[in-house]
């Protein structure tokens, strides 16, 4: 009878502990799965529907040290894991063979930062545990080649599906790796449309929890082409602070808002920069610009990136600061970043679409 007490008091706190990155507690969410007693021992499963390998400790430790009050002297045993479904975006159309997620990364002017925060975002998901890939959509100015170290690499083509480039981890795919480095493409809307759909269709992802796509800036086809034929489960709006960019990214959130898209959060690049000699913070681009579009569309303001030149230099020689100084201030700032980009879309409705078997009817 003790036991049976014991145990449901211990339900009872654990449900009711808050997690920060989902910003909900775990009974709302549904994720502990058991709680077992014997004699000096409790055992816990708990299964998050983020990825959190960085952290995974520190939320054991932070679990412990809660449960610790109601359970005497007995042993805490905390199994943490996660679990990555798919969910449910842009309503109406087939999903991505081998793909759970779609995560586009927007934004509607070119030189905020779009592509490194991107890069730094798949790259920090892969290191938190998920297995992810990474869509070069920029046809016109592909740059994700050059980030990740495989300019002038191509891809294998096999019974004719393109097989993604692997580095750090992630597998990747761009016009870059398919066209020479130095040519012009001068591609009209239709044919940019097309080679978007053949990237996106006839490359052979290998069971991906997220798919991140670096779209082009602006609300053009290439866009419309995306957010229009592929389900989208949700996008990251990448912005500086200055009104002149908020204009424009205001643009890429109504053009999202009337495709349906739901859109996950605002990263605010170039946020802040400190001077390498005394340390001086000063906000060359303005400040609070990402909060304040933030708070104007109720959206979650997923990180503020500063302006510093070390995370120019890792990404340019394709090892961005997550792979090549991951405890860097920059590198923290990514992964944190990840993990809130990914909780936020665990809280949408599961798809369970690919579960269902599929009907032929035939005569």
């Amino acid at each position: 009878m003790l036991q049976n007490t014991l145990q449901k008091d211990i339900e009872t706190r654990l449900a009711c502990f808050n997690d920060p990155y989902l910003e909900a507690e775990l009974g709302s969410v549904k994720a502990i799965k058991r709680v077992i007693i014997e004699q000096d021992r409790i055992d816990v499963e708990i299964v998050l529907g983020y990825p959190h390998d960085s952290i995974k400790n520190s939320i054991i430790a932070s679990l412990t040290d809660y449960l610790a009050p109601i359970v005497s002297d007995k042993i805490i045993n905390i199994k943490l894991s996660s679990q990555i479904d798919a969910h449910t975006g842009k309503q109406g159309l087939a999903g991505l063979p081998n793909v759970k997620n779609i995560i586009a990364v927007a934004s509607g002017k070119g030189g905020v930062g779009k592509s490194t925060v991107a890069i730094n975002l798949a790259l920090a998901l892969a290191k938190e545990g998920a297995k992810v890939g990474l869509l070069d959509a920029d046809i016109y100015g592909p740059s994700q080649p050059a980030m990740l170290g495989t300019s002038g690499e191509k891809p294998v083509i096999q019974d004719r599906r393109i097989q993604p480039i692997i580095r750090h981890g992630v597998q990747s795919i761009s016009i870059g790796n398919l066209v020479d480095a130095n040519a012009a493409l001068a591609w009209r809307g239709p044919m940019l449309g097309k080679a978007l759909e053949q990237l996106i269709h006839d490359t052979q992802w290998e069971k991906l929890d997220y798919l991140v796509i670096d779209l082009p800036p602006g609300t053009g086809d290439v866009q419309l082409t995306l957010c229009q034929k592929i389900p989208v489960s949700g996008a990251v709006i990448v912005t500086t602070p200055q009104d002149l960019a908020l204009l424009d990214v205001r643009r890429a959130c109504e053009m999202l808002n009337k495709l349906n898209v739901p859109v996950l959060g605002v990263v605010e690049n170039m946020s802040v920069y400190h001077c390498s000699h005394c340390g001086h913070a000063e906000r060359i681009f303005g400040e609070g610009g990402g909060s304040k579009l933030a708070t104007e569309y109720g959206l979650t303001a997923m990180a503020s990136i500063p302006l510093n030149m070390r995370i120019r230099e890792m990404t340019d020689s394709g090892n961005p600061p997550v792979v090549q100084d991951p405890e860097s201030e920059a590198g923290k700032i990514f992964c944190e970043m990840a993990r809130k980009v990914a909780a936020k879309l665990a809280l949408q409705a599961k798809d369970y679409s690919s579960r269902f078997p599929k009907i032929v009817v035939e005569k």
